[in-house]
């Protein structure tokens, strides 16, 4: 054992590396132990103590984890980087083994003894030096990783225990072979274990390149099985003669291809994939790809139809059997039906119902199909965002498939089936492609006779196919796809329809899918309609259904736990047992005539709503605050119905400059629900004037209509369903654009018999309907076209000097 020397030195660990003496590494440090350590060592230039630990993925090692052997080293240099780590340079200097480690709570710090280095230079010492740099050379040329660089440097160190350090810092062997290097201290040794090292792992490569030249031999040999099989296959057809194991198979797939009745086109592209596929190698990739191909031909059905005599009385009886009311959807199917029985032969018309959820849009597809003896397909479009899914992808593509159209044909099995795309105004782009484009040719009558699929890349005949689309809007489908569409409007149901509904269809079919008798509960009117008015909030019957399933189960598990068979009958007084607290207000109209409160009627996706606007006034300098969530146009209403009532301050008997000394807070509650378009105009305008005035506003009116600046009222949309929110929410009196009164032909009278509905040209007359006056008074006279003409000419038009400059 070489003589030895004590010191202290602080100590850092390392992960993945082992630094021997002579030499110099980069590290890239990021623990705070490890960068304290370094700093102190740089600031002292004490040098560093560098020791491996034994398992790298130790974040905090303790003393345990490091190995006792390491080098003394010198910090070269520190560099800081952005990320907060330290990159510093390090050289080994001296072997080391820890004898203990010293207290200290920033960083490791330890006592070293040193181990001074033996140079030797005897004949045993040179024989070893030279044996191990021919090796070396010889084993770098197995392994790239080894530049050349080090082999010149290699040559040129003299000094033996340099020598060895240099090589082996250089050699490509894992930690622990390093770390044995490292703790072997007598150079002899050292030398010897080196060179053991270097022979083993020139063996090891050699094996490698060994196996790697076998691969390559065999992988000539199956290339060149392959080129012989194909000589031996034109030889054979050549002289007509062989015959291939797949022949039969093949031969098999002919005779398919002959028999299966199908366009010239298709018949003619089948055949001759059909050729190509008996030319290539069985296990080839390219012929499984052209068999699939084959088989997806023959799959189709090209011409096979569901054949059925159509009787309109009978279909008219099935869809009135599964669908309560829908009038006008149900004229329509009937009247296709009505042609297609006289002329043989129609296009396949494209209807779109458009509705709020749960009002029976997909069902109803259903009921088409069953009604018209045809099988049903229904296809998802929520959420398709990729043109391929639609028209398929080609066939260079690896995995390449048809798309949703031809793949659901190939399942049913027939090409005139009732296909129902749902949720077609859920569909959207990105850099895949635009899929409703897509869906223009499929939707197209004049067009969608030869419908072409990217995968099958023949004409496809979707002409005998009768096309329903469903929606909750059409705001979202683009406009060329709607032109080619027949867009019938389903709209929410009323009261009066959803307990028919829960009476005729919902409570038989949760009773039977619930295990009772038909006389094991009974709801009566009442009950249903507490459900309907304080438990659910649509215009469809969804939440309806839920509600009753629920009240289903409840019974279910009280009649087990309680072991007993009675009957349960319900009435209005015994649902909130079952379904709890109500969950909503019915009759949402105001109890009592408010200042400042106005009722206006909204269209949702769900159906329509009562919209509460709400004016206060304060103290202030004319600030206008809108709050409630509301769009950008329904924020730009608020701005117009405020200048109308600044040009009508005179006849209002409000001062002209009355807004300059208020602050005016309109608001819209329920915050958290987003809100948008003009038709809460007047009912905007109505909440001033209201809070202007301190004049209240009544209690059981609603109202709908856009505002201009001259205070005319243009038309809205959505009127059936704003209607039958003014009918849920006990709402007796409706105001509406006089120009909307072409829609009230539409409406359904059982709702117009509810409601006392006024036409209304302009803002004006609102006011006077709206707001509670003495008797015999009201706010204007004569036409409101010229009093506001007047109003204007009236006022001082401003002087030349007062213009502002633009």
């Amino acid at each position: 054992m070489p003589d030895t020397q004590t010191n202290i030195y602080p100590m850092m660990p390392l992960r993945d590396i082992v630094l021997f003496p002579y030499m110099v590494a980069p590290l890239v440090v990021g623990r705070n132990k490890s960068i304290k350590a370094l700093e102190d060592a740089m600031s002292n230039r004490s040098g560093i103590f560098l020791a491996t630990q034994k398992d790298a993925g130790i974040d905090n090692p303790a003393e345990k984890d490091i190995h006792k052997i390491g080098t003394i080293a010198t910090v070269l240099q520190l560099l800081r980087l952005p990320d907060g780590t330290i990159k510093a340079l390090v050289e080994g200097k001296q072997r080391g083994k820890i004898l203990s480690f010293l207290p200290d709570h920033d960083y490791f710090t330890v006592e070293i003894e040193k181990y001074p280095e033996t140079i030797l230079s005897d004949n045993i010492t040179v024989a070893y030096i030279r044996e191990i740099l021919s090796s070396f050379k010889l084993y770098s040329k197995h392994n790239t990783k080894i530049p050349n660089e080090v082999i010149k440097s290699l040559a040129k160190i003299e000094n033996s225990a340099k020598f060895i350090d240099f090589l082996a810092g250089h050699l490509p062997v894992n930690t622990s072979h390093k770390q044995k290097i490292l703790e072997t201290v007598p150079l002899l040794e050292r030398m010897e274990l080196v060179l053991n090292l270097i022979h083993k792992e020139s063996e090891i490569a050699s094996l490698e390149q060994n196996i790697r030249s076998q691969v390559k031999k065999k992988m000539e040999k199956t290339q060149k099985d392959y080129y012989l099989a194909e000589q031996m296959r034109i030889i054979q057809k050549e002289i007509g003669g062989g015959k291939d194991d797949s022949s039969s198979e093949l031969n098999e797939l002919a005779q398919q291809v002959e028999k299966k009745k199908m366009p010239k086109a298709a018949k003619a592209k089948a055949q001759q994939e059909l050729k190509k596929l008996k030319m290539m190698p069985p296990m080839s990739a390219e012929a499984t790809v052209i068999r699939n191909y084959v088989d997806t031909i023959l799959s189709l059905p090209w011409q096979e139809k569901t054949r059925g005599k159509i009787d309109i009385e009978n279909a008219e009886k099935i869809l009135d059997q599964d669908h309560f009311g829908l009038a006008k959807p149900k004229e329509r199917i009937l009247e296709y039906l009505a042609v297609q029985v006289q002329v043989k032969k129609i296009k396949g018309p494209i209807l779109c119902l458009v509705g709020p959820p749960g009002v029976g849009k997909t069902s109803l597809s259903k009921s088409v199909a069953r009604a018209m003896g045809r099988k049903f397909v229904r296809i998802s479009l929520g959420g398709v965002r990729d043109e391929a899914e639609i028209r398929g992808h080609r066939r260079t593509y690896i995995g390449a498939l048809p798309g949703k159209i031809i793949n659901s044909l190939q399942k049913i099995k027939v090409n005139n089936p009732v296909f129902c795309l749902d949720e077609i105004d859920k569909m959207s782009m990105d850099f895949r492609g635009d899929p409703s484009s897509a869906m223009l040719e499929v939707l197209d009558p004049e067009q969608n006779n030869s419908f072409n699929d990217h995968y099958l890349d023949l004409d496809y005949d979707l002409s005998d196919v009768f096309f329903i689309t469903t929606a909750n809007n059409l705001h979202s489908i683009p406009a060329p796809l709607q032109d080619r569409m027949e867009i019938i409007k389903l709209d929410g149901y009323t009261e009066e329809d959803k307990l028919q509904i829960a009476k005729g269809f919902l409570i038989p079919k949760q009773l039977k899918e619930n295990g009772f008798a038909g006389n094991d509960i009974s709801f009566n009117d009442g009950s249903v309609l507490e459900i309907i008015r304080r438990y659910t909030r649509e215009a469809g019957v969804r939440n309806l259904e839920r509600n009753i399933a629920g009240i289903c189960r409840k019974i279910a598990k009280d009649r087990l736990k309680k072991k007993l068979k009675k009957q349960y009958r319900l009435s209005g007084q015994s649902i909130t047992k079952y379904l709890g607290v109500a969950k909503y207000r019915f009759g949402r109209a105001e109890e009592k005539d408010e200042v400042g409160l106005s009722t206006g009627l909204a269209w949702t996706e769900v159906g329509g709503e009562l919209l509460q606007i709400e004016t206060v006034l304060m103290p202030g300098n004319g600030k206008l605050t809108i709050t409630g969530k509301l769009g950008d146009v329904m924020q730009e209403s608020a701005q117009a119905a405020l200048s109308y009532v600044r040009t009508r301050a005179g006849h209002l008997g409000l001062s002209s400059d009355f807004y300059q000394k208020l602050d005016i807070h309109v608001h819209v509650p329920e915050g958290a629900i987003p809100k948008d378009g003009p038709s809460a105009g007047i009912t905007m305008a109505l909440s001033m004037v209201s809070a202007l005035l301190r004049v209240p506003v009544r209690k059981d009116i609603a109202m709908t209509g856009e505002i201009t600046l001259r205070g005319r009222i243009l038309p809205i949309g959505g009127l059936t369903e704003k209607l039958l929110a003014a009918k849920r929410g006990n709402i007796k009196h409706v105001l509406i654009p006089a120009e909307n009164e072409r829609n009230l032909k539409e409406i359904p009278q059982k709702i117009l018999r509810s409601l006392t509905i006024e036409l209304v040209n302009h803002m004006d007359e609102v006011l006077d309907k709206a707001l509670i006056l003495k008797d015999g008074e009201t706010l204007f006279s004569g036409n409101p076209n010229e009093v506001f003409c007047a109003e204007l000419a009236s006022e001082k038009a401003p002087s030349e000097t007062n213009i502002p400059a633009h």
